[in-house]
């Protein structure tokens, strides 16, 4: 679980942002716990939050054996931070947005189903929208992309921990810097499988998006 960064929009660290009465994080932090098939939850967040972090783990009760670690300067350094803390007992891994709370179990599984060696997976919705290609220094659009097969990915996103911890390796060692980390699977010739969310799913980044967030997840509850 990704939760690091300092939430310069919010004021205040967007992990900890109270959406329908909890903060932000816990509630994708419950439906991992609550999942007999993981057994290894690892958190990274910024040192001075370690204790918060460390404090709402103990509030929810979670089981699953559960650990706390500093992230990097970057999400990929981050990530990679929290690859090397997951145990050697877990054979693969999924990697979730601490600011993504609206994650359905059951797309959890779906995308877990599909890992295997040399094989991973990414929760993803199809784009809706038009997609051009622009020229940064004109403004100019230079290409239209056909939208029929372009998907957004999200999180989570699976795969092999030996597979994951290698990407990473291999990255960190040429200076790659990727989006999102089922690219860096791409990159070393791991075969990415999409899993289409079948829930509302988006990234809180906004103001705006906590409100639709707090609403989503009341009803849910409902």
């Amino acid at each position: 679980m990704v939760a690091a960064g300092r939430g310069t929009r919010f004021g205040h660290p967007k992990q900890f942002v109270e959406v329908a009465g909890l903060p932000m994080v816990a509630w994708s932090l419950r439906i991992f716990a609550r999942m007999r098939e993981i057994t290894d939850l690892v958190v990274v967040t910024e040192p001075e939050w370690i204790d918060s972090m460390q404090a709402l783990l103990a509030q929810l009760g979670c089981a699953t054996a559960t650990r706390v670690v500093v992230g990097g300067a970057t999400r990929q350094k981050s990530v990679h931070n929290g690859l090397t803390m997951v145990s050697a007992s877990s054979d693969a891994v999924l990697i979730h947005d601490g600011a993504r709370p609206l994650i359905g179990e059951s797309d959890v599984r779906r995308c877990m189903n599909e890992v295997r060696m040399g094989r991973g997976a990414v929760v993803a919705v199809p784009v809706v929208d038009t997609i051009k290609v622009v020229d940064p220094a004109t403004m100019a659009v230079t290409r239209t992309l056909d939208r029929a097969i372009l998907w957004a990915a999200q999180t989570p996103q699976c795969g092999m921990r030996s597979d994951f911890i290698r990407a990473f390796s291999e990255a960190d060692a040429r200076g790659f810097e990727a989006t999102d980390d089922v690219a860096l699977l791409e990159r070393i010739g791991i075969d990415v499988i999409v899993v289409r969310a079948s829930e509302a799913n988006f990234k809180v980044t906004l103001a705006e998006d906590v409100v639709r967030a707090d609403l989503v997840l009341r009803e849910r509850a409902q």
